[in-house]
């Protein structure tokens, strides 16, 4: 049975810090693009980032320079390191799985999802 898990979301203030990570099971992690999409109230589900099996990444522009992506692939986890946190960041925040590594900023490319964790980030 695929798994994805999201943990480490929050309340945070803006400029603050969190770290999301994101176990996953049932599936060969290391032969899987993981990404992380976010979607805030009333928005569209947007790419955040996203790291391919080489460990090339890929960010959207509004979160370039704060965000950052890793994989442990001995652990089966992807983790996005947030910092610099703004009010505009604050969303549920997915991560998922990309076995045909097309391109990486559509979400239709992506195999597995997990169910999200909030991040909300105050002013």
């Amino acid at each position: 049975q695929v798994q994805l898990v999201e943990s480490g979301g929050g309340l945070v203030q803006a400029g603050g810090s969190l770290r999301l990570s994101c176990a996953a099971s049932g599936f060969i992690f290391n032969n899987y693009v993981m990404g992380w999409f976010r979607q805030a109230p009333g928005k569209e589900r947007e790419f955040v980032a996203a790291l391919s099996r080489s460990g090339s990444t890929d960010f959207a522009d509004s979160v370039k320079g704060r965000f950052t992506i890793s994989r442990d692939n001995a652990k089966n986890t992807v983790y996005l390191q947030m910092n610099s946190l703004k009010p505009e960041d604050t969303a549920v925040y997915y991560c998922a799985a990309d076995r045909a590594g097309g391109y990486l900023r559509d979400p239709n490319n992506y195999n597995y999802w997990g169910q999200g964790t909030q991040v909300t980030v105050s002013s």
